[in-house]
């Protein structure tokens, strides 16, 4: 089995720890402006260089296009990678006035809030989900941590670190005992826990569910972990769309359903905003293996 073709817990970085820290080092003296300048370089290198990221992207596109994909499109889809990666400096940093923010569902941030009681916050490898600290400057009292899997992507983890050293106490780390316990504990302070739902962990059997034309087994953990803890689920899925904007956009899911039945609606929804904005897809592997 080659890394290209192994499952995504088990890829390896393709990443230079020098080079980030100097691409955030770059965003944060020069602005965003300056350092998407760089973004181009870098794509064409990772796009004649990782063969197997290239091939998933080409056939991903493919899928959800009807056809073959082209070279600017392929390049377009890296581009939107490295933008949303690189903007991540600027949410961490709060520096987000150059930035064309736009909601939808605001209000029910601001309905669970109220409630206190926390919930689950779904999203996906597609977009930024770093996006949801811009609602940081507009609500104050919203706690967001992000249950991961960090264990394929330490290097880029290091240098959001470095930029913003509180980013670790934020982090639930999947994988470990200590991990229900920590989440349980973070919904009993009233905050928003963050979980990407499309990939799953280990050795999970999942649910079959199709998404674009074929079927894809989706985790179940992260609702069956809402329905044991009897927590509210909202999908949330931040959309870059080019240039400076992206939409940041809420969704709930419907009440009083068992795990599957939220795993249906969350795939149905995110084929639904893949399709709308495609090269926001980040699973740069055989998704449907």
């Amino acid at each position: 089995m080659t890394p290209d073709t192994r499952a995504w817990t088990e890829q390896p970085e393709r990443s230079n720890l020098l080079a980030l820290r100097g691409v955030a080092w770059f965003a944060k003296t020069f602005g965003r402006t300056a350092a998407r300048a760089l973004l181009a370089p870098i794509c064409l290198y990772f796009l004649w260089r990782s063969t197997g990221a290239r091939e998933a992207s080409a056939a991903f596109l493919a899928r959800v296009n009807g056809r073959k994909a082209s070279w600017i499109e392929l390049y377009r889809h890296h581009h939107t990678f490295a933008a949303t990666i690189l903007d991540r400096v600027f949410f961490l940093l709060g520096r987000t006035d150059d930035l064309d923010l736009r909601y939808t569902g605001e209000a029910i941030v601001a309905d669970l809030l109220g409630a206190g009681r926390g919930c689950f916050l779904v999203g996906a490898h597609f977009g930024s989900f770093e996006s949801i600290r811009a609602m940081g400057r507009r609500v104050p009292d919203l706690d967001v941590r992000l249950a991961m899997y960090e264990a394929n992507a330490r290097r880029i983890g290091t240098v959001l670190r470095s930029i913003d050293p509180s980013l670790g106490l934020r982090i639930i780390a999947l994988g470990t005992p200590q991990s229900m316990l920590r989440i349980r504990d973070a919904l009993d302070a009233g905050a928003f826990v963050g979980m990407l739902a499309d990939r799953r962990l280990g050795d999970e059997a999942g649910v079959p569910l199709d998404f674009l034309g074929a079927p894809v087994r989706f985790p179940l953990g992260p609702f069956r972990l809402a329905r044991i803890l009897d927590r509210p689920v909202v999908l949330m899925f931040g959309i870059h769309r080019g240039g400076n904007r992206y939409d940041i956009v809420f969704e709930r899911t419907p009440p009083d359903v068992d795990a599957a039945t939220l795993a249906a609606h969350f795939a149905a929804r995110l084929e639904h905003h893949v399709r709308s904005a495609p090269f926001n897809w980040f699973n740069f592997h055989d998704f449907w293996a």
